[in-house]
């Protein structure tokens, strides 16, 4: 809602693109009405296209970016997976692979809930889960001398309760680590 996903986005771009892989940016359709978003401050959406659930099969591997509620999907994520059942029913996404990152209010605030939680749709789904690890990264995740959101299960952002801190350098070093090695693995995979 305020583009700290999206800041992660781009940075997992970056890492996917200087291992040399290709990678799209899309965003979920909003759910939440003009005038609530109006009334929360929300900024305009940027100009990365909407993906429906279809153009999914058309990638081997997927990294969703989710701004948790309560350690969960938040509702839009959650309109997104439900209009899936088609693609379930017929196993498109079976075999592809999936990673994750997220941004969070405050430490606590669901980071690796919100990664366990998602487990149970990419299962259903068939996805393959990559996980972050601590392999790829590990000075920046066991980096103590300033706060950052990330986890092994994938990168993250801690945005500040009322939204405003945007993803640190840290935080975007660890996006551009986890993409990187999510597209080597994957590319092993593949090739």
């Amino acid at each position: 809602m305020y583009g700290h996903v999206q800041r992660l986005a781009e940075a997992e771009k970056i890492g996917i693109e200087s291992a040399g892989g290709h990678a799209d940016i899309y965003h979920i359709a909003e759910t939440l009405p003009q005038e609530i978003l109006d009334s929360i401050h929300a900024p305009p959406k940027l100009s990365h296209p909407i993906i429906g659930p279809e153009k999914l099969t058309e990638y081997d591997g997927v990294l969703f970016g989710i701004a948790p509620r309560y350690g969960n999907f938040p509702v839009q994520w959650k309109a997104f997976w439900d209009s899936t059942g088609e693609i379930w029913e017929t196993g498109r996404y079976w075999g592809k692979y999936a990673g994750l990152f997220v941004s969070t209010g405050i430490p606590g605030g669901g980071q690796e809930s919100t990664a366990i939680a998602a487990m149970s749709t990419l299962s259903h789904h068939g996805f393959l889960y990559v996980p972050l690890g601590y392999k790829p990264v590990f000075p920046l995740l066991t980096n103590l001398s300033e706060i950052h959101g990330g986890s092994p299960w994938g990168a993250g952002n801690f945005a500040g309760p009322d939204g405003s801190r945007q993803p640190t350098a840290l935080e975007l070093s660890i996006a551009e680590g986890q993409r990187k090695a999510f597209y080597e693995i994957v590319s092993r995979v593949l090739i």
